[in-house]
């Protein structure tokens, strides 16, 4: 990965926080241009160091009542790609990571219902080829979302 200096760092800090922030105001704080804003911003984005922007709709506001982490343990691990294939047409999984530990796979999902939930197991993950056994932990509360900090280099 392309090594970013502290005028990015600067800018990351700055959006992370909010990605709706203006460049004039970013520009302002980093006592830059809104254009050197803008330009740093796209070089960043086509460096696929930042990766997304947008909103984040809350599931529960869709009716997804559910969230849990299923982990997925594989016949083989290299059948990882393969079960991945299958588990990205299931809308409902929106993280999987490929683990080390007990689970070969660690997903995270939404259901609506505990019935939507059995049905997500029962009749789409446990029937992917591969998949041996799965554990699934229901998460009660998320008090934390958040990115990683973007601090000054170890260089000041």
């Amino acid at each position: 990965m392309e090594k970013i200096d502290e005028l990015d760092r600067k800018i990351l800090g700055i959006i992370t926080q909010n990605a709706r922030t203006p460049f004039k105001d970013v520009a302002e704080e980093c006592g830059v241009s809104r254009a050197a804003i803008h330009q740093r911003v796209q070089r960043l984005i086509e460096l696929k160091i930042i990766t997304g922007s947008g909103y984040y709709v809350d599931p529960r506001a869709l009716g997804y009542q559910i969230c849990a982490y299923i982990g997925i343990t594989l016949e083989k691990g290299s059948m990882y790609k393969e079960v991945v294939l299958e588990l990205e047409k299931i809308a409902e999984i929106v993280e999987c990571t490929y683990t080390l530990g007990p689970y070969s796979v660690l997903i995270k999902i939404y259901a609506k219902n505990t019935e939507h939930l059995f049905q997500l197991l029962n009749n789409k993950i446990q029937e992917i080829s591969g998949i041996v056994a799965t554990e699934t932990l229901t998460a009660l509360d998320q008090r934390i979302l958040r990115q990683i900090p973007v601090q000054p280099s170890a260089e000041e």
